[in-house]
């Protein structure tokens, strides 16, 4: 009987370990110098073996098989020879997780949307009490509707957050359920979560939990209509440099930001630096950005930011940049910066 045996590799120190196939015919030579609690047996067992100087499974294999079953039983014999392959080991696999879904067979076919609703608010409880028991919440929920003709139409819900909060959840489905053709009549409704993410039990406050809600609710229903990846947020990042200082990400699948470092004031607004006419390391008294003409009243700096040099950054390339807080007497307050290495200046910011 042919058998395969995965052997391990011996690697460096710190590394994962590597497994290699063992060859057909070798697999007793692959085996022996592993210790015996290779072969899973009882740590009591593992331990009266070593006690006698049997402790690979090289050792074991030279005793005879008729003494071992005598002293040490027969889940010795078992599994030497399932590790040998000379005795098959079934593999019991797990059964498929259940289906977080609920279906409700009518009595009598319904069209009216109030009855659709009170249809879902019933499969919502019964939902939502198996995602507390298991600790999960929904992200995303399908609602099925099987009309008399056979057809089915169906109305979708994608949640900024895991939730499992039945008469909420209701009120997320209302603009779904308005669309739906319910034709001749529904005879049969079915609600499943397709989309799980884990929702442990916490403790929480009325007005913390309330402003999170409110918010995570906001952001479904326009993720609903529009994208739910099209809806962003703003995060604080680890640079100094004011254009990757912050990150763009998903709004519903991200958590706000804690504190902004922010070692001096930034602009409202950042965009890509827009060169103007100047001379010298001080701000020009007098330049003309946007095809307008602008007086500076009073600067402020400089700030030096000089370019990381672990980064490749193409539009910091030039050097450091000297940045000034200007406020011009036309109102406007602008962020420029000058350029040391190549004596130039730029607007890079509109602080609105």
């Amino acid at each position: 009987m042919h058998s395969t045996t995965l052997r391990r590799k011996p690697q460096a120190k710190g590394q994962p370990p590597r497994f290699s196939i063992a060859p057909t015919g070798q697999v007793r030579a692959c085996l022996a110098p592993l210790p015996v609690v290779a072969l899973r047996l009882p740590p009591a067992t593992c331990t009266r073996l070593q006690r006698l100087g049997i402790r690979t499974v090289e050792d074991l294999l030279a005793l005879p098989r008729a003494s071992l079953a005598r002293r040490f039983g027969t889940e010795v014999l078992l599994r030497l020879d399932q590790a040998l392959g000379d005795i098959p080991e079934p593999i019991t696999p797990l059964p498929p997780p259940a289906p977080f879904a609920f279906r409700m067979t009518l009595p009598e076919p319904i069209g009216l949307l109030k009855d659709v609703e009170a249809g879902l608010e019933r499969l919502l409880e019964r939902l939502c009490a198996r995602l507390a028991a298991t600790e999960k919440g929904a992200r995303r929920l399908v609602f099925t509707a099987r009309r008399v003709d056979q057809a089915s139409v169906q109305a979708e819900v994608r949640l900024a957050r895991p939730m499992r909060d039945a008469p909420r959840m209701a009120r997320l489905f209302s603009r779904g359920l308005e669309g739906l053709d319910a034709g001749y009549g529904i005879d049969q409704i079915r609600l499943e979560a397709v989309e799980l993410d884990a929702l442990p039990l916490r403790q929480l406050s009325t007005h913390s939990a309330t402003q999170h809600d409110d918010l995570a609710d906001v952001i479904t229903k326009l993720g609903n209509r529009i994208g739910l990846d099209n809806i962003t947020r703003f995060l604080p990042a680890d640079s100094h440099l004011p254009e990757k200082s912050f990150s763009v990400v998903a709004a519903a699948y991200s958590e706000a930001g804690g504190s902004w470092p922010c070692p001096a004031p930034r602009p409202l607004l950042i965009f890509a630096p827009e060169p103007i006419a100047g001379h010298g390391p001080h701000p020009p008294a007098r330049f003309r950005w946007r095809q307008l003409w602008f007086r500076v009243a009073h600067a402020l700096g400089p700030e030096r930011i000089a370019p990381e040099w672990w980064f490749d950054h193409p539009k910091w390339r030039s050097g450091v940049r000297d940045y000034w807080r200007v406020l011009t007497q036309e109102g406007r307050r602008l962020w420029l910066f000058f350029t040391p290495q190549n004596p130039g200046w730029f607007v890079a910011g509109d602080f609105a």
